[in-house]
């Protein structure tokens, strides 16, 4: 099945970032997987984890057609087929750097790397799916075994509501739970632009995943103000360090 079968999004040319492909070369590092991290209270997510997890969102599904909302690197790697997507708004929640701490994928023990969550308050633009229904159960376990990786989730799905351009839509998003050992909120922005300026894992940086998303945020007309604010900040000490080393 082809990625995107339509799509009401319309590209425009992004202005410019602080931020470059030229800054995350520099900090990329090729990195061994560590293997699993798992942190004190929680445990790997096993096969009877997903299956009760895609379970329970089916069960809880709203009627009509399936809606998926992304925010963070769904909008600029999508996991799922889906065959329509537009740009949508999530009131009440807003995205953020505070799921806390990555030493495997996007950070290491050295270099930790602090992942973006939904958080609650103001609100937040991004991208909503429709997913296909005859493969549906099975798109939801390839998202659930990217987004979920250990239990209990720090994170977990729920469905919120959307205004988009046709109307409201019901969706399935994941959102950080404040009350979770892993939300980090403490950070000044100075403070998380010097975690995302050095942390690497396996599968890569926090710089390529900040470029990336807001790159792509950009370039569907969405304008995140922090995000816009805190690209600048990682460029500047990612510039800094490599004038250090020279």
């Amino acid at each position: 099945m082809a990625t995107a079968a339509s799509s009401s999004i319309m590209p425009r040319a992004p202005r410019q970032m602080q931020l470059t492909a030229h800054h995350v070369s520099r900090v990329h590092r090729e990195i061994a997987d560590p293997g699993v991290q798992a942190m004190p209270g929680f445990r790997n997510s096993t096969d009877e984890d997903y299956a009760a997890i895609v379970g329970e969102v089916m069960a809880s599904r709203p009627a009509g057609p399936f809606w998926l909302f992304g925010y963070g690197s769904l909008i600029w790697k999508p996991e799922t087929a889906f065959l329509e997507s537009q740009v949508a708004l999530a009131r009440g929640w807003h995205r953020r750097f505070c799921l806390g701490w990555d030493y495997r994928f996007r950070g290491s023990r050295d270099t930790p790397g602090l992942m973006m969550a939904l958080d609650r308050g103001g609100q937040c633009r991004g991208v909503a799916y429709r997913l296909p229904e005859e493969t549906l159960e099975a798109e939801l376990h390839k998202l659930m075994r990217r987004e979920v990786s250990m239990v209990p989730s720090a994170f977990p799905w729920r469905w919120v509501d959307l205004v988009a351009a046709d109307g409201p839509l019901r969706a399935l998003t994941f959102a950080m739970n404040r009350k979770s050992g892993r939300y980090i909120a403490h950070l000044s922005d100075h403070e998380l632009a010097d975690v995302l300026a050095r942390a690497v894992g396996f599968r890569g940086s926090m710089a390529e995943y900040l470029f990336s998303t807001v790159s792509k945020l950009e370039e569907l007309g969405i304008h995140d103000r922090n995000l816009w604010r805190l690209q600048a900040l990682v460029a500047d000490r990612i510039d800094a360090a490599h004038t250090r080393e020279h």
